[in-house]
């Protein structure tokens, strides 16, 4: 039980983070284009590798501190920091392929699958 309250505490944390930072990037930089977004993807996905390089070199938290942080607040920041890891994993092990098949797979699949979701909201809906 404290390992989920440990995610939903990060995940409520990370969700309200995101919310703003993007909404602040947004008035900055303008909406025109989904800059707020973009660059908290890159920020949570350059936060979880100091954070996993981190806890696997100096640092040995709890379970549900490591919980906390990686799958509550970034998880919740932005799910692009956990792809981005799953990537680097597979990299580094060597799976060139399989990283590359995850990645384009990933991004196509989940675009289309989107569009699919709006089509069919649209066909039962109007």
């Amino acid at each position: 039980m404290n390992m989920i309250l440990a995610i939903a505490a990060g995940g409520a944390v990370g969700a309200v983070a995101r919310h703003f930072a993007a909404a602040q990037i947004g008035h900055w930089l303008g909406h025109g284009f989904p800059w707020g977004i973009m660059i908290v993807n890159i920020v949570g996905s350059l936060c979880m590798g100091v954070l996993v390089e981190t806890l696997a070199l100096t640092w040995s938290p709890s379970q549900e501190v490591r919980a906390f942080l990686v799958v509550g607040v970034l998880g919740a920041f932005t799910t692009f920091s956990t792809f981005s890891l799953d990537v680097a994993l597979l990299y580094e092990r060597g799976q060139i392929m399989a990283a590359a098949l995850y990645v384009a797979g990933s991004v196509t699949i989940s675009v289309l699958a989107l569009f699919a979701g709006l089509a069919l909201m649209r066909s039962l809906l109007t």
